[in-house]
């Protein structure tokens, strides 16, 4: 069944009036004309592994509040990344915070049920949903709009609807039976349940409307804060508190696990239920802050976000944010392509996320709490996914907000106790997920391209400073031998890969300083590092292979095979041999010229194998022969036929993924989704063009996907991407204008995005070998350019 999408309503006059007038902080944005909205399916990715959620929250929002369909624990719940799987057909309430379309997860914290009936305090099962307060519920009675959920809790007969602001969600609750009515707040969920995740938590009854209160976890995150504040738009009429895990007190025995009507419960594993008097058919109202530094941050929060008790304002204004975000790019073309792409678009704002209190108040890496001077502190970076493709669409779409996430970058790097960029941190930690010190990728494209609000100057130390810290992931091996040796570091051949393009990056901002003599040699130190792929490249097998410290390559060897912790991340060496974007050039040159690299990369999207290879490896996903789209080391290499002077058979290649991986139904995307990366990816290729390496300032063209996009840009600019005779058959590009002038070379260059104009693909049944065919027409590589 499909979920039920219906398009919202265009706001009235009078609520256009009401908005201006009354609205505060948040809800002060007027209301857009066109409602990109409607293009928006917020349950594309919830199915399968793209792990997404479609939860209310507002763009790039501290809050996702969204059902949870279950509380798994780590083993089994790859699954349930975002708390919700479009398949169950439970939900066991709505929390506040969540992970969009990653691969690990965390979070789905201050869960919050409505029941009525007979009271139970455990959740149940799947299996046996009425041994808890879990409900069941139908798609039918669903429905999911950016800034707004809603579903019907067939158990209880109860209708539940979600918003959100900022840091806060609104909870609307229309009980159409009132007895014994309840909502139950469960500070023991979590996604990912790992044992004795609750390092320990607090709830506290002020009066008979509001509660505060706060948990501390361990999890992906070790010891992470977060702080909650709730009120109620009745009054409790009782209420009572459990804990799971009363604790010895003192030598007194322990303490009382349940108590009723008392306003104040400490412990490890705590519930609580509140009592209300309601008739039938009586809307309850709950408004939650959520802070990571203490309980009046959340408390100011909730109140400057959410001052009344105008559930409708809340989800207009949410509404309005999104089509203020998702107007800075108008499409034309068919509606099943432009709800794929507008979703694409809307998933791409959903991280990194603020991580600032209304007061500016944050919470640092070294768990200390900080005051963000004229920035604002973001969290949530996914880096060995985003730097590919996320962050260089932010520099076109969000240039505002790039210099506030890179200054959030070095503030994670001055206060944590390593004094290194993040590589996958969220909430105040570092998770170590991944390989790269990609946040250098981030910031050397944001600079080269202009976007300076920033400290460049405590970027480029920040930046010199990851890419030496020799305890992280065999980097102190990497510098000793110019690769990654195998029999000292796990997946050496990918970190080799990885290393040599960030140090590119730190190359060229080097080189754009270009401060003294001592950022010269910086240049040339790491121009040469960038080069140490060509140390792991086997021309023998002609594979990037695991080399050991004696310089011999592991053995045995086999291409296909991937595994977890073995010579490559998430991937093969047939995946992972294409990894070289600050140098295709000479990629192309070691495996033997334009002909054998084509053949080569042919024979990457036929060739089979048993799945046994990589069946332990659940991110191998989205296959087209051994071309794995569904996870990011692969997510270029389409592109890479531009570089062999053979564009044509990029915009085969792009054409196919396009059309077989990605749909508008709830399994449309072919493997995580990856906080925007898959999105991003999906977003650039439909513009006709993709940042195969971000720092050179250039976007390799592919196939257009719609006729016609609009970007909006700073300074009132428009740039507009035109494909003339566009159509299922007709993917071949024929001739390419840029403004007016004919563009014979197989990429686009930033500035000629920024400062606005047109570019036109004139598209056709059959391929045009010749147009960007010659060499001078190829993108950049840095051995072409010495």
């Amino acid at each position: 069944m499909q979920p039920v999408f219906r398009i919202p309503h265009l706001i009235s006059p009078l609520l256009l009036v009401f908005l201006f007038s009354s609205c505060q902080s948040e809800q002060t944005h007027g209301i857009s004309t066109d409602d990109y909205t409607q293009y928006v399916n917020s349950f594309i990715g919830t199915g399968g592994e793209g792990h997404t959620y479609p939860g209310a929250t507002v763009p790039f929002g501290m809050v996702q509040l969204s059902p949870d369909n279950e509380n798994p624990s780590f083993r089994g719940g790859f699954r349930y990344c975002a708390g919700y799987q479009y398949g169950d057909s439970t939900i066991v309430g709505f929390s506040h915070t969540h992970f969009s379309g990653t691969g690990h997860s965390d979070m789905g914290d201050i869960l919050l049920m409505p029941t009525n009936g007979p009271l139970r305090l455990d959740p149940g099962t799947r299996a046996d949903p009425d041994a808890g307060y879990r409900s069941r519920f139908s798609h039918n009675e669903e429905e999911a709009t950016p800034g707004y959920y809603r579903v019907n809790l067939r158990d209880y007969d109860i209708l539940a609807e979600l918003t959100a602001t900022t840091r806060a969600g609104m909870h609307r609750y229309t009980f159409n039976r009132s007895d014994s009515a309840r909502v139950i707040l469960d500070l023991r969920h979590s996604i990912y349940n790992y044992p004795d995740k609750v390092l320990w938590s607090q709830i506290r009854v002020e009066n008979d409307t509001l509660i505060l209160g706060y948990r501390q976890t361990k999890g992906w995150a070790p010891n992470r804060y977060i702080f909650f504040a709730i009120r109620f738009s009745k009054p409790i009429r009782s209420y009572g508190l459990k804990n799971y895990a009363p604790l010895e007190y003192r030598g007194f025995g322990k303490r009382a696990s349940t108590v009723i009507n008392y306003p104040e419960m400490a412990g490890k594993q705590l519930r609580g239920w509140f009592n209300f008097d309601l008739n039938p058919g009586d809307e309850l109202l709950v408004k939650v802050g959520i802070s990571a530094v203490d309980m009046n941050g959340a408390l100011n929060n909730l109140d400057h976000e959410i001052p009344g008790w105008d559930f409708d304002r809340v989800k207009a204004v949410a509404r309005d944010r999104w089509n203020h975000e998702l107007g800075k790019v108008n499409v034309e073309g068919a509606e099943k392509e432009k709800t794929i792409f507008y979703t694409s678009l809307y998933h791409l704002m959903l991280a990194p996320v603020i991580y600032t209190d209304q007061d500016g108040r944050y919470r640092g890496a070294d768990q200390a709490i900080h005051q963000a001077n004229r920035f604002t502190n973001y969290t949530i970076y996914s880096l060995w996914d985003t730097y590919r493709a996320t962050h260089p669409l932010f520099t076109i779409l969000e240039p505002e907000r790039v210099g506030d996430m890179i200054t959030s970058m070095i503030r994670h790097r001055q206060q944590n106790v390593h004094k290194i960029l993040p590589v996958w941190s969220f909430h105040a930690h570092e998770t170590w997920c991944m390989i790269g010190y990609h946040s250098v990728s981030v910031i050397a494209d944001a600079y080269l391209k202009g976007i300076r609000n920033f400290d460049a100057g405590a970027a480029f130390d920040a930046m010199l400073a990851s890419s030496t810290y020799a305890p992280y992931a065999g980097l102190g091996a990497y510098m000793k031998y110019g690769f990654v040796p195998a029999d000292i570091e796990p997946e050496g051949a990918s970190k080799t890969l990885e290393y040599g393009y960030d140090d590119w990056c730190i190359a060229q901002m080097a080189h754009a300083l270009k401060k003294n003599q001592k950022t010269e040699d910086i240049y040339q130190r790491y121009m040469e590092r960038a080069k140490g792929f060509e140390k792991i490249f086997d021309p023998a097998t002609s594979f990037m292979r695991a080399r050991k410290t004696d310089g011999t390559f592991r053995t045995p060897f086999d291409p296909l095979h991937a595994q977890y912790g073995g010579d490559y991340t998430e991937g093969n060496a047939w995946q992972y041999s294409w990894y070289v974007p600050q140098d295709v050039a000479r990629l192309i040159e070691l495996l033997g010229g334009d002909k054998a690299f084509i053949h080569r990369l042919d024979t990457l999207f036929v060739i089979q194998t048993d799945e046994d290879q990589f069946r332990q490896v659940e991110d191998i996903a989205g296959l087209i022969g051994q071309y794995a789209h569904g996870n990011e080391p692969s997510q270029h290499i389409a592109y890479l036929y531009n570089y062999a002077g053979a564009p044509w058979k990029t915009q085969e290649k792009i054409h196919l993924i396009m059309n077989h991986l990605f749909d508008d139904t709830p399994y449309g995307i072919c493997g995580n989704e990856d906080c925007g990366q898959m999105s991003a990816w999906y977003l650039f290729s439909s513009m006709g063009f993709y940042p195969v390496c971000p720092g050179s300032l250039e976007y390799v063209i592919g196939t257009p996907k719609l006729p016609r996009i609009e970007l909006y840009l700073s300074g009132h600019k428009t740039f507009t991407i035109t494909a003339h005779n566009l159509s299922d058959r007709n993917f071949y590009i024929q001739s390419v204008t840029l403004n007016g002038e004919p563009l014979t070379r197989s990429y686009i260059k930033h500035n000629e995005i920024m400062k606005g104009g047109e570019l036109i693909f004139e598209m056709g049944p059959t391929p045009n070998k010749q147009w960007a065919g010659n060499r001078d027409a190829r993108p950049y590589s840095m051995s072409a350019y010495k």
